[in-house]
């Protein structure tokens, strides 16, 4: 399948705008969500320079109403939806074990980086798959891969993402359907500079690696790797293209590693 057109989450700064203007540059035409209409105009603008089109429509990720009401918005507008990125998403307020962590905050984390993409894949996926197929991309961390003794909602939240991604590969292949996680890495933004984790770090990854990664994906240069997890900086289309005749079952997914051979769940 061509893709045509994207929707992508958080699209009014950072990340998001990058990758916005990224797909209008490889010709997609964009629809860029956010919270904020008036945050919205400068990238509208960025990707109408380009002599793309781009739909803005505002909606909360964590309300599916919200959700619901903008896909239909993006879809009057352009008809279909072929991409889907899941960008937007917050990390919680300090860096504590689980136990000190405010459930309030835990409940923003993980209503916007879990709830939200849960709300896009059901407002957008079925319209997907109606027109034989599509492609979702998760904006993912290694957070959620790895325990770690803080950011426990951050993680939680993102394993559970890693979740959805296999679903849909798993549910949705035989019906054209896509699916990836994508780490943009250690890209210098105004959430990752914030983060005591990161203080002092002098070495960030190119967000052109990200961008590239993510244009391919969508553009359906890498569907070999639909159900697994990527990462800029790591990977890029040339090596995984290069790669793809080396996988092996259970590649790049997560799981829970046996303790050793004579583990009943090794094999």
């Amino acid at each position: 399948m061509v893709a045509k057109t994207a929707l992508i989450t958080g699209a009014n700064r950072g990340i998001g705008r990058l990758l916005a203007v990224a797909l209008a540059d490889a010709g997609l035409e964009v629809v860029v969500l956010g919270r904020s209409a008036e945050a919205l105009e400068p990238v509208v603008a960025e990707i109408e320079a380009r002599g793309r089109r781009s739909v803005p429509v505002v909606a909360d990720v964590t309300d599916s109403d919200s959700v619901d009401a903008a896909v239909r918005v993006a879809l009057d507008q352009l008809g279909s939806l072929d991409v889907l990125i899941n960008n937007a998403g917050v990390i919680d307020a300090v860096e504590v074990p689980i136990w000190q962590t405010d459930p309030t905050d835990f409940r923003r984390v993980v209503e916007t980086d879990l709830l939200g993409p849960f709300h896009l894949i059901r407002a957008v996926v079925p319209g997907m798959i109606a027109r034989g197929g599509g492609r979702v991309i998760n904006l993912n961390s290694n957070a959620g891969a790895q325990d770690r003794a803080i950011y426990p909602a951050y993680c939680a939240a993102k394993a559970g993402l890693f979740r959805l991604s296999g679903n849909l590969h798993l549910s949705g292949f035989g019906q054209g359907l896509r699916a990836f996680e994508i780490s943009p890495g250690h890209i210098l933004t105004k959430m990752t500079a914030s983060m005591p984790l990161h203080a002092g770090r002098t070495e960030w990854v190119d967000p052109v690696l990200l961008a590239d990664l993510v244009v391919a994906a969508a553009q359906g240069q890498l569907d070999a790797w639909s159900g697994c997890y990527l990462v800029a900086g790591v990977d890029a289309p040339e090596s995984l293209h290069a790669a793809e005749a080396l996988q092996v079952e259970g590649a790049r997914r997560l799981a829970i590693r046996p303790f050793g051979d004579g583990d009943p769940l090794a094999g």
